[in-house]
């Protein structure tokens, strides 16, 4: 089955956009101009102020002269292609491969995806059905190749549709400039009376090259499908990514779950065939207001246990708000890990504590947000605040063990607090300390030990920490940075004893 592409060319592009942001330049003549060489030349008019003599690459001084009150804006050279990107962003509901083309087209890769419409022809009046009532012009073909429906679509007839293997006869009548070939080269074959595809498509190739170089043949190549050419999608399609569109818009609850089933068993059949589980998926709703809705769970190890995984989103579909309804959803698994068979037993099992604890995990991360559960290792670093990380999943091994020799807090500040304290001499444990305006006087004090940074760190820094205990029994963990030597050393508070 060969390749579909449909190239949709905007040919008002930032007029319609003005329009759409003030409605009420609908019926006034007006243009849009950018700064070049000290003065300010036109680069986009709407219909009213083109039919009155105003066109594009005109000085606004003469525009103004042709047409008193004609309104002028300034243009945006970056908004072109930030309003494409948004208009692409907004086609992924038609296919999941779309690319921006330069000033003012989408190009699509519709292989596969038109039966979902009811084929080529809804699919292309549904596109330009949408992007009419969002107040956008649009013209559109569909082909075979990229530079074929590029062609069709800005020099044949809207919305027209090229056969397969028809690329050549819906080529032929068009002019030159067509084949996206440069000014210079469509000045030469004009000039040579040769104005039309067809006056020249049968010539030798090498005749045509040796006459206007090989951009010219690379073009033809690439309008007949001779030469491969490719697209760059907006956004690179997930490896593992479902869809599902829904030819009535779906408001409802119940049918979100419906169809976030239904994803999740397709998604889940293709991950148990490769051995693959998921750590991460993503829900989008697109909705038929242009606006996208998303949820998104995660897992403590790979899965691909499709009730487990539903129980996930459960708590988040009430989240998604569908409005006037939502027309296609994706689920997509962007983080991926290898599961073997074997794993996929324990997740059914009812007597695997490991998958019941991570599956336990799940559902309360689910609850209370991923910043909520942490599970942390030791790691070989000497100074306390770097001597733990957190572990990626529930199956995660430590590299090394924690130490047990000395006490340890039960509550470690991840960044020591500064202290003002009373000390009778060096390397004596503080008096009394000041933390947070309370003043604490220290009863009990066991110490120092002394902690210093690995050699491989340039400051040589070390701690000496003291285990203190205060007036009401709480105890604490201090330390002195430095010594009384080297200057006057600071004081802090990094833990709390239970």
């Amino acid at each position: 089955m060969s390749s579909r592409f449909v190239s949709i060319w905007f040919p008002h592009l930032m007029t319609d956009w003005m329009t759409r942001r003030q409605p009420a330049l609908k019926d006034i003549p007006f243009a849009l101009a950018l700064h070049e060489k000290n003065r300010r030349v036109v680069k986009a008019v709407n219909d009213h102020a083109q039919k009155k003599g105003v066109f594009v690459n005109m000085v606004v001084a003469d525009c103004k002269a042709i047409l008193p009150e004609l309104q002028v804006f300034d243009f945006d050279p970056e908004q072109p292609s930030k309003l494409l990107s948004a208009l692409g962003e907004w086609c992924i509901r038609y296919t999941p491969l779309v690319s921006v083309d330069l000033p003012d087209g989408l190009l699509l890769d519709a292989h596969g995806c038109t039966h979902l419409w009811g084929g080529e022809e809804d699919y292309l009046k549904d596109i330009h059905t949408r992007f009419s009532g969002f107040g956008y012009h649009t013209q559109s073909a569909m082909a075979d190749t990229i530079g074929a429906a590029w062609a069709v679509s800005r020099f044949g007839i809207n919305a027209s549709i090229v056969k397969p293997n028809m690329q050549m006869e819906a080529l032929a009548s068009l002019p030159v400039a067509a084949l996206r070939l440069e000014e210079p080269i469509v000045d030469r074959l004009n000039k040579l009376g040769l104005k039309t595809i067809n006056s020249f498509i049968s010539m030798p190739r090498t005749a045509l090259r040796r006459r206007f170089g090989q951009a010219l043949l690379t073009k033809v190549g690439q309008a007949l499908g001779e030469e491969l050419e490719l697209m760059i999608p907006i956004r690179p399609v997930a490896a593992y990514e479902e869809r599902l569109p829904s030819m009535e818009p779906i408001q409802t609850a119940g049918g979100i779950e419906i169809a976030l089933k239904t994803l999740l068993e397709m998604l889940c059949q293709r991950l148990h065939r490769e051995n693959k589980g998921l750590r991460k998926c993503t829900l989008r709703c697109y909705r038929l207001d242009g606006t996208i809705q998303s949820i998104e769970v995660g897992t403590n190890r790979p899965s691909r246990n499709e009730s487990h995984l539903f129980k996930l989103f459960e708590n988040k579909i009430q989240d998604i708000e569908p409005d006037l309804g939502i027309e296609l959803f994706i689920l997509d698994a962007p983080v991926v890990e290898e599961l073997l068979n074997v794993q996929d037993v324990l997740w059914n099992s009812g007597s695997a504590k490991e998958s019941a604890i991570a599956e336990l995990l799940d559902r309360l991360t689910g609850k209370t947000g991923g910043q909520a559960i942490h599970r942390y290792l030791p790691s070989q670093h000497y100074w306390p605040e770097h001597s733990y990380k957190e572990a990626s999943s529930v199956t995660e091994l430590p590299d090394t063990s924690w130490r047990k020799d000395l006490p340890r807090p039960l509550h470690l500040l991840p960044v020591p607090e500064l202290i003002e304290v009373s000390v009778p001499l060096p390397d004596y444990p503080p008096l009394l300390f000041k933390y947070k305006g309370v003043m604490h006087t220290i009863k009990k004090a066991d110490g120092p030990e002394r902690i210093e940074q690995e050699w491989w760190i340039k400051q040589s820094l070390y701690r000496d920490y003291y285990c203190v205990e205060d007036e009401t029994g709480a105890r604490y963990w201090l330390f002195r940075l430095g010594d009384y030597n080297s200057g006057n050393p600071e004081w802090f508070i990094h833990g709390f004893f239970a």
